[in-house]
């Protein structure tokens, strides 16, 4: 296959995608999550392909920098380069102007308290609210994320292993509309195996970043990619087959985690399940 026909067929396969699961209508006001890797680059390369035939859908690209020396300002840099050159403005956040802290420093104070949470567990939690603080900045009424295949049918196994079953029902390629302050996300490239996301990238000459992340190594994550890699080299289309069993699932396991009531957060008054929303749990255990 030649590299225009590969990337039209990548191509082809998000707008698939996004009409299967009703992903995208004609005049939303789209917030792409760009980190300058790969995967999120690819999807906005792709939708910015796409929008030019939805004259009254607009792209904006949000971009978190969770403050990691010597990693995040190349990726920073990149993404902003990207935007440029895409015609898309870039919109930043950062730790340290919404928490106080970067990620740096947090993982500092983890390791002085001894905290057993690892650095990927803080960061997850709060890149989601900054990206959904971002959103509501740009005033965008969804949020698509560079969640390839991989990616998908690697967090449904990590919600298993750390015994958080009913999570699965509400991560999958659309999330739903839980409160007027929570920017709907969607995930264009969930049916996309990693490999064909960086291989677009390559084809199309998007320049990313391919260091990782510092912490990322500390992860369970790592281990489930690397059962998944493993598993799909023995054993061709092991991602889908897990994918489309989880797709299955999750309808049933919708059930178990019952209608969420949300409250403001006291702290930082976003909505939040109990007193204090996840992040400000967590950030109370480093202050």
């Amino acid at each position: 296959m030649c590299r225009r026909c590969f990337a039209e067929s990548v191509e082809d396969k998000v707008r698939a995608t996004i009409v299967r699961h009703r992903m995208l209508e004609y005049n939303d006001h789209v917030a792409v999550a760009v980190s300058g890797g790969k995967d999120s680059l690819t999807l906005l390369e792709v939708l910015a392909k796409m929008e030019r035939n939805y004259p009254r859908a607009t792209l904006v690209a949000v971009t978190v920098d969770e403050g990691i020396r010597g990693y995040r300002d190349e990726a920073m840099e990149i993404a902003a380069a990207t935007c440029t050159r895409l015609g898309i403005q870039n919109h930043t956040v950062s730790f340290k102007q919404l928490y106080g802290y970067t990620l740096d420093e947090i993982v500092e104070r983890i390791r002085e308290r001894k905290n057993p949470l690892t650095p990927c567990a803080f960061c997850g939690v709060l890149r989601r609210k900054a990206l959904n603080v971002a959103a509501l900045e740009v005033n965008a009424n969804k949020i698509a994320t560079g969640h390839t295949l991989d990616d998908e049918v690697q967090t449904s196994l990590l919600n298993i292993f750390h015994g958080d079953v009913p999570k699965i029902a509400a991560e999958g390629p659309v999330t739903g509309k839980v409160h007027p302050r929570l920017v709907q996300k969607v995930k264009p490239l969930c049916e996309i195996p990693e490999r064909e996301s960086a291989l677009y990238a390559y084809v199309k000459d998007v320049a990313f970043q391919s260091t990782p992340c510092p912490y990322a190594g500390e992860a369970m994550r790592n281990d489930i990619r690397a059962l998944l890699n493993r598993m799909e080299e023995r054993h061709a289309g092991t991602k889908f087959t897990v994918s489309k069993s989880i797709a299955r699932l999750r309808p049933a396991l919708a059930g178990l985690n019952g209608k969420s009531e949300f409250q403001a957060c006291r702290e930082c008054g976003e909505p939040a399940a109990g007193e204090l929303c996840m992040a400000c749990q967590l950030l109370k255990q480093i202050q």
